[in-house]
């Protein structure tokens, strides 16, 4: 059975967006709470990647910018084929283990789609959002894509939520400054054609078992309405 028409997957109705943080060895620098825990192995990032050659209907997306995302990401997405989508911090690039901006190039150049994942990484949720914020605000939402655009010659239209922290008024401003779409990290599988796009994330503790019951198995009924319960609150809290 071809893979990209899995039981209850059927072509064009669905997207599963697996999600990477860093691969291989931790990074000399200070990890931010948690940030461990999402930081797998070369092998477990090559199980994801091998099951998605074909696969019209699994997005791969990158988060933080990293430097494993050129070291180890790019050229197995190169040798199987595949694009995958890098949201990055403008502000932390050339950090100690993140892409520097000739990185970023080579991502672009490489045919990757670049998106903005905020300017340092902060939780959008903790943003002030009265008229004294404006301009925090404005760095996150707004210079960060301009950055990357400038550093691309392209336009950076795709976001991705930080620690996949969002409420209303982080929704109503990326609609507001032009978002064309905006991956969160809520789990399970999407609408193709969505304005948010939930992602899973792989974890350093995921067993080979994964793959498939992420890509392939959708999940039970009574756990999709839980989680679109969850989506609803964050859509309408703050």
């Amino acid at each position: 059975m071809d893979r990209r028409t899995a039981p209850g997957n059927v072509l064009g109705r669905w997207v599963v967006n697996v999600n990477v943080h860093g691969v291989g060895p931790l990074p000399a620098r200070p990890l931010e709470d948690g940030e461990d825990q999402v930081w797998t192995s070369v092998e477990q990032l090559e199980r994801v990647l091998d099951a998605a050659v074909g696969r019209h209907d699994v997005v791969i997306t990158f988060d933080d910018g990293n430097s494993s995302d050129v070291e180890i990401g790019l050229p197995r997405l190169l040798e199987r084929g595949l694009k995958a989508r890098f949201y990055l911090c403008p502000g932390l690039l050339g950090e100690p283990g993140r892409l520097d901006e000739s990185a970023v190039r080579e991502l672009h150049g490489a045919g990757m789609t670049i998106g903005s994942h905020g300017w340092t990484h902060r939780d959008w949720r903790t943003l002030d959002w009265g008229p004294g914020g404006a301009a925090g605000v404005h760095d996150e939402m707004v210079r960060a894509r301009r950055h990357l655009e400038r550093l691309t010659g392209s336009e950076v239209s795709e976001v991705a939520v930080p620690f996949g922290s969002y409420d209303r008024h982080v929704l109503r401003c990326l609609r507001r400054t032009g978002a064309s779409r905006v991956y969160t990290s809520d789990g399970g599988w999407a609408r193709p054609t969505a304005w948010l796009q939930a992602r899973t994330s792989i974890r350093r503790d995921d067993g080979p078992d994964w793959v498939a019951r992420v890509m392939d198995e959708r999940p039970p009924l009574a756990r999709r309405a839980r989680s679109r319960a969850a989506r609803a609150v964050k859509r309408l809290r703050g």
